[in-house]
């Protein structure tokens, strides 16, 4: 369900900034102070009141970035971020309904997985990139490369999220498995909240830099 366009962009910059963000005045703020340190992909919750106007906001006013809508749990919210302009959408968890009508839709959608029957589930519907969901409780990198052991042969890609921070998520990207990987780490609630806009932007060239200093030693 993820074109291979999409797959490429992901890849060439795997650092997705998960958003949360009350006020809709602060959200090009926000993308702008993530753009200047070097993040080029976000995926904006649906957990708040003014979501979807932010993510049409999002999509119109930053066009630079790839803007992938999180916490869609419906149909009808599949159809929402579509008409909006989302480039992709994800889960927390494995909604067959809701897989089902993002491939429908045309919308690269990654389901979010915790077990070997979910990534079978998910399989089966056409995903092939999933989200790994939550990453770190559930063993981090070590459970990634157990669940290819079975599963290798059917070139898999994840995106982890959950318990990611800047202590940790290197661990992830230096596995082939991982296509992205994702966390609110880079844009904490507190500091959207405060609008620290450098902060924001200092932690985003921080983490950039270090990936994209592994990208060079593995050339």
């Amino acid at each position: 369900m993820f074109p291979s366009s999409l797959k490429k962009k992901l890849e060439a910059a795997p650092l997705i900034a998960v958003l949360v963000v009350d006020d809709p005045e602060d959200v090009v703020p926000l993308a702008r102070a993530l753009y200047r340190g070097g993040i080029r992909a976000v995926e904006l919750t649906l957990r708040r009141p003014d979501a979807l106007k932010i993510l049409r906001i999002l999509v119109d006013e930053m066009p630079e970035l790839v803007v992938g809508a999180g916490t869609v749990l419906t149909d009808a919210q599949v159809e929402d971020v579509k008409a909006a302009g989302a480039a992709f959408g994800v889960s927390p968890g494995f909604n067959p309904s809701v897989v089902e009508h993002a491939r429908e839709l045309g919308l690269p959608f990654a389901p979010g997985v915790s077990s070997p029957s979910e990534v079978e589930l998910a399989w089966g519907l056409g995903c092939n990139v999933l989200k790994l969901f939550p990453a770190e409780s559930l063993g981090g990198i070590k459970y990634v490369k157990t669940l290819m052991g079975p599963y290798g042969h059917l070139h898999l890609k994840f995106i982890p999220l959950g318990g990611l921070d800047e202590e940790n998520f290197m661990n992830y990207l230096c596995e082939p498995e991982i296509l992205a990987v994702g966390g609110s780490w880079l844009t904490p609630l507190k500091m959207i909240r405060a609008r620290a806009w450098n902060l924001i932007e200092e932690r985003c060239r921080a983490a950039c830099t270090r990936c994209n200093a592994m990208k060079k030693e593995n050339r």
